[in-house]
């Protein structure tokens, strides 16, 4: 594609919203924000639209489908810690404080269109549709990730950072080439932008014009490396012009901004627009992982800022407000998010049938000599044990 024609496409897509294609590809001078941290709505002037960045409210019904997503995903988040500390799992990285953001992530989505979760988005996979143990099943040790991703549209949570984005255009590329109308959704971490992969899948995504939405979730840190050691940009979204798509910035606490943000995404790229970058911000209120000790790398009171942003009180405090949560609404949401929390429980209570030989049987369609040494030393290890 010619400099030219790139040109025109921006200039087309531009044109849709009476701007210019520089402003269509920079993100809106200021965040969107919709919801104060008390849940009140913002006023049109301080929730940072602008021509050409306009996000109407979502409709009501979506506001509730996408709350009680969220209650569910925070008390997953929070039984799966329960889980961890109790030894029925191995490692857990809790999302806990960022569920709004993958709650929005997997409901703009529709059903032919695919998503790719990194290790932490445990409640963006579950909002997708795959069933509690199996999006848990990785997490007790398992050699698969516990579902089909074909029969979600939903690959495997990625633990190699910001591989999964490469994935995710190859997707999408594929699907532009059948003349499908797929929309693929890849998510990553403030950290994976500083990887290889990124640039590689972003690029690509660029020159092809695919149907791709770049979501970064800018928790702060990398693991313990603050953004600030990561990236001198204004902001990650703004890395979006050098690639040539569009960026936007969103608050990754307001469960409103955020559906209204990736629904309007999701459209431009379903449109034909090219990929977008999304970033959001949030934070991690727990540490990286059971094995992390967070507080060598922050302060208590930088934690207790954000305390007071919980996506989860923000959009209960609008919906009482607004008169579409009542207790008995709310009672069936807590009804469901303590049964989803109860299978968890039952669940991960079950010894698991495991073979530890199966490591070995689909790493290669035909073992290399290494993997064959590698199984049999382990068979004869396991065998004098039973012995």
């Amino acid at each position: 594609m010619s400099t030219e024609d790139n040109s025109n496409r921006f200039s087309e897509v531009s044109r849709k919203f009476g701007i210019t294609p520089e402003d269509y590809m920079l993100p809106a001078r200021h965040m969107i924000n919709l919801l104060n941290p008390d849940g009140s709505l913002r006023s049109d002037a301080e929730q940072g639209t602008e021509p050409g960045h306009e996000y109407p409210l979502p409709s009501p019904a979506r506001l509730l489908e996408a709350y009680e997503a969220l209650v569910v995903g925070r008390r997953v988040n929070d039984q799966n810690s329960a889980l961890v500390r109790q030894g029925r799992m191995a490692v857990y990285p809790s999302s806990h404080g960022q569920e709004a953001c993958q709650v929005a992530a997997a409901l703009c989505l529709e059903d032919g269109d695919w998503l790719f979760p990194t290790y932490r988005d445990t409640v963006a996979v579950l909002t997708k549709g795959v069933a509690p143990m199996e999006v848990m099943t990785s997490f007790r040790g398992e050699w698969h990730c516990g579902y089909d991703p074909k029969a979600y549209n939903c690959a495997p949570m990625s633990t190699p950072l910001t591989t999964q984005l490469l994935h995710a255009v190859g997707v999408a590329h594929a699907a532009k080439l059948r003349g499908e109308q797929t929309v693929v959704v890849a998510m990553c971490g403030d950290g994976a932008t500083s990887e290889g992969d990124f640039h590689e899948a972003l690029n690509f995504a660029a020159v092809f014009k695919l149907p791709v939405i770049f979501f970064v979730q800018n928790n702060k840190y990398a693991i313990s490396v603050p953004l600030a050691h990561q990236s001198a940009a204004p902001s990650l979204a703004h890395k979006a012009v050098g690639y040539g798509m569009a960026g936007e910035r969103v608050d990754g606490n307001d469960l409103m901004a955020l559906m209204a943000v990736m629904g309007r995404a999701v459209r431009l790229a379903r449109e034909g627009s090219g990929p977008l970058l999304i970033e959001a911000h949030t934070y991690r209120m727990q540490a990286h992982t059971n094995a992390d000790d967070d507080k060598r790398y922050r302060e208590d009171s930088e934690v207790a800022e954000w305390v007071a942003k919980d996506p989860v009180i923000r959009m209960r405090a609008y919906l009482d407000d607004a008169g579409l949560l009542d207790e008995k609404v709310q009672g069936k949401i807590t009804e469901h998010a303590e049964a989803v929390a109860s299978t968890l429980r039952d669940g991960m209570n079950e010894e698991a049938d495991t073979d530890p030989l199966q490591l070995f049987s689909h790493v290669y369609s035909e073992p290399t000599a290494q993997l064959r040494e590698q199984r049999e030393l382990l068979a004869d290890e396991l065998a004098r044990e039973e012995a």
